[in-house]
């Protein structure tokens, strides 16, 4: 193998596929990531993958000799990025060698690695008809979700985002079991599943897809957090595909590539969580709404978090509390246009702040029925139907 490319397009690339190599490997190949040059294509490619996630992805390269070996991905990447951006860098391996030899302006480097044929395959799942999404789109809603995701293991099915799609548009969905986050992005150019340019055909229901749904996946949130800074990180125009099969999903688009599992089960119906109507309605300023609950979570128990909101429909105000014991308390009054009755509601203040800080619009709604029951959160005069469902801490007199 031996070719010449870009520092800087090396070292972006390598701290993409980076992303998808295992700190504590199973195996020493694992912890290092494939290199493959072509010189047919004037390309290398490079692979990351720790046989949950894989990320590949390739720059141009001038390619003299075609080959493939495996690196130590920490210390390459160390390298790499610490050489200077105005020289090309050079990469030279020995035919069945297990050493490459980098080269660029401010001198030289020896790395030893592994044999490329030890490193596993990446399941490139692409048979069927792709689910083709708008990557931009699919960036937007992978943001207003994945925060809502749960961090614990033993709810397995939890720790990802529900995908759906269907000929209306996509719709992602996250819960932890004490918050929900739904954001649907309604009639996207091309998220249909396409047999052609530009013949569009009905999908067969894909992973137990059910209620005459086309698509319905479930993806781990870390999976989907690398696609999303993945697609941010090199924006195209180009949509990206994607396929499903035997509990493995793959998304393609342009020269970038990354794999994951799924996950098995029934995701909870959600929708059947969200009221049917509310009896009290606050409508307020998102930012100032945002400032004033931050003000007042510094004096908030450290051990639950808890902040409460009072609706004072008379004065046209919501007054926002916190008390810690033994520390102090604080509260903040904010003017908002409320119906129905008075109430006092508590939250988890880290909750109702990330949902907040995913709303794009200047006003939000509150809307709830009792001080025990879910309250909602939706943007108003928002292009996107996003939905934020918390559920309310119980007050103990």
């Amino acid at each position: 193998m031996k070719l010449v490319c870009s520092q800087a397009e090396l070292s972006a690339s390598l701290q993409l596929v980076s992303r998808a190599v295992n700190a504590r490997p199973t195996h020493p190949v694992l912890a290092n990531v494939l290199l493959t040059a072509d010189a047919a294509t004037g390309r290398l490619s490079l692979t990351g993958f720790d046989l949950s996630l894989g990320i590949q992805t390739s720059l141009q390269a001038s390619v003299e000799e075609s080959g493939a070996i495996t690196l130590p991905a920490r210390l390459f990447a160390d390298i790499v990025s610490r050489l200077s951006a105005d020289s090309p860098v050079t990469l030279h391996a020995e035919e069945n060698g297990e050493q490459v030899e980098l080269t660029s302006l401010s001198g030289s480097y020896q790395i030893r690695g592994l044999p490329a044929e030890d490193f596993p395959d990446l399941p490139l799942v692409q048979t069927g008809t792709p689910i083709r999404l708008d990557a931009d789109a699919l960036v937007k809603g992978l943001r207003g979700t994945l925060f809502a995701s749960s961090g614990d293991e033993a709810k397995q099915l939890l720790t990802g985002v529900h995908l759906k799609l269907d000929a209306s548009g996509l719709e992602c969905a996250a819960t932890d079991g004490h918050r929900l986050a739904v954001l649907r992005l309604p009639h996207l150019q091309g998220a249909v599943a396409q047999a052609g340019d530009d013949a569009a055909i009905e999908p067969e229901p894909l992973l137990g897809a059910e209620d005459g749904d086309a698509f319905a996946v479930t993806v781990p949130a870390r999976s989907l957090r690398e696609l999303e800074r993945l697609l941010a990180a090199r924006p195209s125009g180009e949509p990206l595909s994607l396929f499903c099969e035997r509990g493995q999903v793959v998304m393609l688009r342009a020269d970038q590539v990354l794999t994951s599992r799924s996950l098995e089960g029934t995701y909870p119906n959600y929708a059947q969580l969200i009221p049917e109507s509310f009896q009290r309605r606050i409508v307020i300023d998102r930012r100032a709404f945002i400032a004033a609950l931050e003000r007042v979570a510094v004096l908030a128990d450290p051990h639950n978090n808890v902040v409460k909101i009072s609706a004072e429909p008379d004065q046209d105000r919501v007054v926002i509390r916190a008390d810690a014991q033994d520390l102090g308390r604080g509260s903040e009054s904010l003017a908002a246009t409320l119906s129905g009755e008075a109430i006092e509601i508590a939250f988890n203040v880290r909750y109702l702040l990330e949902g907040l800080k995913a709303m794009g619009a200047d006003q939000v709604v509150l809307q709830c029925n009792a001080p025990t029951t879910p309250a909602v959160l939706v943007p108003v005069d928002d292009d996107d139907a996003f939905t934020y469902l918390v559920m309310p801490v119980q007050i103990r007199a």
